[in-house]
């Protein structure tokens, strides 16, 4: 396993790979040291990443891996679906995957994201459009929003 740590203006994040795709991305309160900071695949994370802070990236292409039940892969790959800018609800997401009274287990399945931003669990709202849960905080949720909003 090989992570690398990266400055973003929410914060640092870990990025994890197993060599081939990145496997995890994180918040952190601080930075650590990297082990392995020259994968291929964690710098071109970097560089999507660095893009979308930016404002001109939309859509991320480098390859993942989000390890998890197959409910949750596919609550997951949902996730992959909501456009920039957008967001959608947890009843949303249950309904799409063929399961309307999953609700909260499309909540348990984000909360096990391991990828975050660029699996956007944040664009995933309360069924009023309150914005609850997210592993980074909600102050980060909100900021991902707003910040797509702009560059939508």
């Amino acid at each position: 396993m090989y992570f690398y740590f990266i400055d973003s203006p929410i914060g640092t994040i870990r990025l994890t790979s197993d060599g081939d795709a990145v496997t995890g991305l994180h918040f952190e309160d601080e930075a650590g040291e990297a082990v392995a900071k020259n994968i291929p695949v964690l710098l071109q994370c970097e560089k999507e990443l660095n893009e979308y802070f930016a404002g001109t990236r939309k859509n991320f292409t480098v390859k993942t891996k989000n390890a998890g039940t197959v409910f949750m892969e596919r609550c997951w790959r949902q996730l992959l679906s909501i456009p920039y800018g957008s967001t959608c609800s947890y009843a949303d997401i249950a309904y799409w995957i063929g399961n309307p009274k999953g609700v909260r287990a499309v909540g348990g399945a984000n909360n096990k994201n391991n990828i975050s931003i660029i699996y956007p669990c944040h664009r995933v709202v309360g069924k009023d459009g309150s914005l609850t849960g997210y592993g980074g905080g909600l102050w980060r949720k909100e900021w991902l929003l707003k910040h797509e909003e702009k560059f939508k």
